[in-house]
């Protein structure tokens, strides 16, 4: 059973992206176009987050990743298909104690950009993304063995930040 585990902020978590970042380069080749690390442990100033590195990828085509799914077994990465995201690859590492979330899309996908805009909203607004780890580290400290509960106290928080970010984005020189 995966458990809601929240750990400080470390610049580690840097270090392991730019190691998955490289990785992944060299598994999709010619396919990928970039690579971003995103979510909470690419935002220093929500000081707490689940050790789990997330990764947005774009890649020229979607449907080439299925091609990929061998080579990212053999590195580690589970292929877990649009897992509820239309248009999405989404890959995870680490098993049980996930180490990693891999979330692919196609060049020009909205996804992607909602994602780069949600962690620069957070980056440009500290106290918010503050507010967002505190959140984050109640919840692990009430739902400790059940991470869809953990997941569900966030949800609400989370897409308000989302708006926010969507809002915040479309105001912004990008």
């Amino acid at each position: 059973m995966r458990r809601a585990e929240i750990a400080a902020w470390t610049p580690e978590w840097g270090s392991l992206y730019a190691a998955a970042q490289e990785e992944l380069k060299q598994l999709l080749g010619k396919d990928c176009i970039e690579i971003h690390h995103i979510g909470s442990t690419s935002v220093p100033a929500i000081g707490y987050a689940k050790p789990i590195i997330d990764i947005v990828v774009a890649v020229r085509s979607i449907q080439a990743v299925d091609a990929f799914n061998e080579r990212m077994i053999e590195a580690g990465f589970q292929p877990r298909g649009e897992n509820g995201i239309a248009g999405r690859r989404y890959f995870t590492k680490g098993g049980e104690r996930r180490t990693h979330h891999i979330h692919i899309f196609e060049a020009g996908d909205v996804n992607i950009l909602a994602h780069l805009d949600f962690k620069a909203y957070l980056t440009a607004h500290p106290d918010e993304a503050r507010r967002y780890g505190e959140l984050k580290l109640r919840l692990a400290e009430q739902y400790p063995d059940h991470v869809h509960r953990y997941q569900e106290g966030k949800q609400f928080f989370v897409q308000q930040l989302a708006q926010k970010a969507a809002e915040w984005a479309a105001r912004s020189d990008r």
